[in-house]
């Protein structure tokens, strides 16, 4: 019988791989523009995150978080290019912040304070992201962000040891994808309200 964790793992994986797919294809499209500060901050965050949970004893429950690592480089790749230009100078602040938090990870040991330092790198690089979504929901993939949450739901139960160590990281991105599908989705209902809101004659 194969293990429960296994299927979960491989589940993970494919759902983590899913989710990039449709922002990939609306950055072509020109429907979608990353926010490069993001980008660039979880591509290097995620791959610490893996190898911060593999020496906590993470096991096939940094499947998924592999496979980001590679997307995240690809986008942030591509945001060099269709990049949003609504950079503002608190994305710029954030990015810093991140940068320097980065930096100063690298001076520690500590598995447990690693991950959260990670942790909160990772939400700091998310809010340039998360602003963006609430001023132009339409830049922003809503399906990508949802299987995000849902691909590390899933990576969680995959965990060969469940602790603070192993599963903070993925736990908080289940959170901040949650609530980055949440603002898009909001934003861009409020916008078609609008748009369907008929004009009063003068």
């Amino acid at each position: 019988m194969i293990p429960l964790k296994l299927i979960l793992a491989i589940v993970s994986a494919i759902v983590g791989t899913i989710s990039f797919l449709p922002y990939i294809r609306d950055i072509f499209l020109k429907k979608t523009k990353p926010h490069s500060y993001s980008w660039l901050i979880w591509t290097i965050l995620q791959a610490t995150g893996v190898v911060a949970m593999l020496s906590g004893g993470a096991g096939l429950g940094v499947v998924a978080l592999s496979v980001g690592v590679a997307f995240c480089g690809f986008i942030f790749l591509l945001s060099l290019r269709y990049g949003t230009k609504n950079i503002t100078r608190f994305d710029t602040l954030c990015f810093i912040g991140a940068l320097l938090a980065t930096g100063f990870y690298v001076f520690l040991n500590d598995a447990l304070l690693s991950v959260v330092l990670v942790t909160f790198i990772d939400f700091v690089a998310f809010l340039p992201t998360l602003r963006k979504a609430y001023e132009e929901p339409y830049t922003e993939t809503f399906s990508t962000f949802l299987l995000s949450g849902i691909a590390n739901l899933l990576a969680l139960g995959a965990l060969d040891v469940f602790s603070v160590t192993t599963a903070l990281y993925p736990a908080s991105l289940v959170i901040t994808n949650s609530i980055c599908s949440s603002i898009i989705l909001l934003g861009k209902n409020k916008k078609t309200r609008r748009k369907n809101v008929p004009k009063r004659k003068r």
